[in-house]
């Protein structure tokens, strides 16, 4: 099915957007996480397709090279709330299925409990509602699985990161192939700004999340070494509509690339609530 490859200007930046699907199906965004950008849903949209859905890809701020703001306040998780809605205002969708994976989750969480109006449903994939991530850090070992968040937010992360042509991030279970546009000159300060905007100083402050009132999927895999069970299970405390909880055996972090038809499966299926 062909892809409409689009330049979105919000303001001062330029998004790369991919749209595909059937003409006349139910819109569903995707937002990636770190440090991929939206190819790593390249297994999933197909399949989301044959279920008569339309597909909203985007590469997201700090991404797009079109927009790579300088500055780390520019990363804040306010801002690349507004990005999404911004892509959705400009292509002229009201309603439209949200899909969030690692940093794309946790935009997504934002997006359902801020704009519950604009969206008919959500699939979370592996990342937590704030507030279960908070409660998980409190009484579990999700504290310790997330050190590895001090390794990003130093001065010289970049540095660190790409070192031994990027062995550190190969070694989380990225692909050479997703590594690459992280290598290309400065392209690797924006990701990781959302770390440095978000996680440090009042990071409970910036984090916090309304609960959400649509219709919810938490999609976790039990390999998942960074994001542990229980701020997946326990995000079902603040869904107040439909919460469904899928755990997916043997399937690490990296949902939308190994589990790819589980995940367009839930999709799908949450498709079909309203």
């Amino acid at each position: 099915m062909d892809t409409q490859q689009r330049a979105v200007q919000l303001g001062e930046h330029t998004f790369d957007i991919r749209i595909s699907g059937p003409e006349d199906g139910k819109w569903v965004l995707l937002l990636h996480g770190f440090p991929v950008n939206g190819t790593c849903y390249d297994k999933v949209v197909p399949r989301l397709h044959e279920s008569g859905l339309r597909t909203i890809v985007f590469d997201q701020r700090g991404y797009s090279p079109g927009a790579r703001p300088d500055g780390v306040d520019a990363y804040a998780l306010d801002l690349l709330v507004d990005d999404a809605i911004g892509v959705l205002d400009s292509l002229h969708v009201q309603y439209a299925m949200l899909v969030g994976h690692d940093w794309g989750g946790i935009v997504a969480w934002h997006l359902a409990g801020k704009h519950p109006d604009r969206f008919t449903g959500l699939v979370a994939a592996s990342t937590g509602h704030p507030s279960a991530m908070r409660d998980a850090l409190d009484s579990t070992d999700q504290r310790e699985r997330s050190l590895y968040i001090k390794d990003f937010i130093g001065d010289d992360a970049e540095q660190k990161l790409l070192a031994d042509d990027g062995a550190a991030l190969l070694a989380t279970g990225i692909t050479a192939e997703e590594l690459a546009p992280l290598t290309e000159p400065g392209a690797l300060t924006g990701p990781l700004n959302w770390y440095r905007a978000n996680f440090t100083g009042k990071i409970a402050e910036k984090l916090a999340c309304p609960p959400v009132e649509i219709p919810t999927t938490m999609v976790w895999g039990d390999g998942d070494e960074a994001l542990g069970r229980e701020q997946a299970q326990l995000s079902g405390r603040y869904a107040y509509s439909d919460f469904r909880y899928c755990e997916l055996p043997g399937i690490g972090h990296w949902i939308p690339q190994h589990a790819s038809a589980a995940l367009a499966s839930e999709i799908a299926l949450r498709s079909t609530v309203f």
